[in-house]
């Protein structure tokens, strides 16, 4: 019976190795964009909140998020005077982190099946919640509802195996979503909404001085430890 189980562990986390690194591919072809349009609209969300919380934590109004049909997409906060370039970082990096520490949280949380549907539930319900309060474009108020209503029909009616599929995926999907722009984190910007903008890392330079391709290793370093301990919490014995 170990021997079983462990042969299973092993075929889980080889499945989602291979569906990560799948995606990452696809993502990178007309086909596969459109295939994980879903994912990718639901990824930048999980950025845009993290810019958001991040601005919320750091004694900020979070205003409200755009996510536009090429998914792209901004959050926008209030700017208080005393804010200070440190505080600027965090919200920065908030964007880029995000992603991964959502995705972590949602691996780890299939270690037991009422994790599981505690974090299916929780995820699905902030869906609907935050596109309510914050989002403030039609590609947002389109997708973002329809995806929170599935997650949410995943923890209700779904079996076992799949919803701890379900949200081992949607975290893996979270966790590398900050690679599947080609270089966003190791460039000074680019164009969001039609607008050139400064990228997170660039941003992140501009405050605290040292070379953004040094704060996307930095960054990169973070998102795949996340990951890996994830994936160890999860299957651990």
């Amino acid at each position: 019976m170990d021997s079983f189980r462990e042969q299973d562990r092993q075929q889980r986390i080889t499945l989602l190795v291979i569906l990560g690194l799948g995606s990452l591919m696809l993502w990178h072809t007309p086909f596969g964009a459109l295939l994980l349009y879903p994912f990718t609209i639901l990824t930048t969300w999980f950025h845009e909140m993290g810019h958001g919380i991040a601005a919320i934590l750091m004694g900020e109004r979070f205003d409200h998020l755009l996510i536009y049909p090429d998914g792209s997409g901004v959050a926008m906060s209030e700017v208080s005077p005393t804010r200070n370039v440190v505080q600027d970082a965090i919200i920065s990096a908030g964007g880029p982190i995000g992603p991964g520490l959502a995705g972590a949280a949602l691996i780890a949380s299939s270690r037991t099946l009422r994790g599981t549907r505690i974090a299916l539930a929780v995820l699905g319900a902030t869906l609907l919640v935050s596109t309510a309060v914050w989002v403030r474009s039609l590609t947002g108020l389109i997708v973002l509802p329809l995806t929170g209503l599935a997650i949410l029909a995943i923890a209700n009616r779904a079996n076992a195996d799949q919803q701890r599929f379900a949200i081992q995926l949607l975290g893996v999907q979270a966790a590398i979503s900050v690679w599947s722009q080609t270089g966003y984190l190791f460039t000074e910007g680019g164009t969001i909404g039609g607008y050139a903008q400064i990228s997170d890392t660039a941003a992140i330079e501009q405050a605290l001085l040292l070379p953004y391709w040094f704060w996307g290793v930095v960054l990169s370093i973070a998102n795949i430890a996340l990951l890996w301990w994830s994936l160890r919490f999860a299957f651990r014995r």
